[in-house]
């Protein structure tokens, strides 16, 4: 399958994940804003995707990255991280929210498995009440699109 097929609005979503779960397919949620791919991201993609059929990924819009992370971020415009992310093999599905959080699309689509970093505690959690297993996955040190900014402004 095309990267770009993998891309979803969030009806289509929607579409794409009940055709997924009549086939009895588990399915897993993780987002982020994924700015500058990284080792950390493919790690946390990879994990996620272990966990279950299908991985959707919920991906942060540029507005949503800059409210986040400030007026230089992203690096990369959300069509370009979409594709990219949509081109892992790991990844089954990329939808971009213009929220701040993933919340309505995690409520959306109702996963079976939530999966976010272990640098938030489990209340932190946007969207658990919908998923039914919430999973932290423990970062690997000193990985982040931070980092790398910090790295090459040097």
């Amino acid at each position: 399958m095309k990267a770009k097929a993998k891309i979803f609005g969030s009806r289509s979503l929607k579409n794409f994940v009940e055709a997924a779960r009549k086939k009895g397919k588990k399915i897993v949620f993780t987002n982020g804003c994924f700015d500058i791919l990284h080792a950390g991201h493919v790690s946390i993609l990879e994990f996620s995707r272990s966990l279950g059929d299908v991985l959707v990924v919920g991906l942060n819009s540029d507005a949503s990255v800059k409210r986040l992370k400030g007026p230089a971020r992203p690096v990369n415009k959300q069509a370009d991280r979409a594709l990219v992310l949509a081109a892992l093999e790991s990844v089954g599905a990329v939808s971009v929210f213009e929220e701040d959080t993933p919340y309505n699309l995690i409520k959306l689509i109702q996963p079976d498995v939530l999966v976010k970093g272990g640098d938030y505690k489990l209340t932190e959690i946007v969207g658990r009440e919908f998923a039914k297993k919430v999973v932290r996955f423990k970062l690997l040190k000193g990985r982040s699109t931070t980092n790398i900014i910090k790295k090459v402004s040097k």
